[in-house]
């Protein structure tokens, strides 16, 4: 695109199904979600229509604290998408909920200081549209 900023229409989206439907929509009420068996009470992200541990089709969907902390980030100085070169560098990181499901998402605020086990708190922010959950320090 020559120049010109890129348009929502360049956003790479997630893609949703009839399966995520409801943590997309709680994410847009302002709510992060994930799922916990009824079976074996394992809790996980992202939305899948059986447990990873058991495989019983049996999940419930449940409100998570929005409180966790950081296991893993890196950063990236090079966008593999083009929606992303104008954010060089970016970072991904997981974060372990308080609830003890992990997330792959992104760090906002002040990711200078970064430290493994750090507390991090959910900020939900829009971007194109979606409603993302994105951590910041605690």
């Amino acid at each position: 695109m020559s120049g010109s900023a890129l348009q929502h229409d360049d956003f790479p989206a997630p893609q949703r199904s009839a399966v995520s439907d409801a943590y997309w929509q709680a994410l847009h009420d302002g709510r992060l979600v994930y799922q916990r068996c009824r079976s074996c009470s394992n809790a996980w992200l992202p939305p899948r229509s059986e447990c990873p541990r058991c495989l019983l089709p049996d999940p419930a969907w449940q409100e998570a604290s929005g409180n966790g902390r950081l296991v893993s980030w890196v950063v990236y100085h090079h966008a593999y998408h083009p929606y992303f070169a104008a954010r060089i560098p970016y970072n991904v990181a997981v974060v372990e909920l308080a609830e003890r499901t992990r997330l792959v998402t992104n760090l906002v605020g002040a990711t200078r200081s970064l430290a493994i086990g750090m507390a991090v708190a959910l900020v939900i922010e829009r971007e194109a549209g979606v409603a993302l959950p994105r951590f910041a320090p605690a």
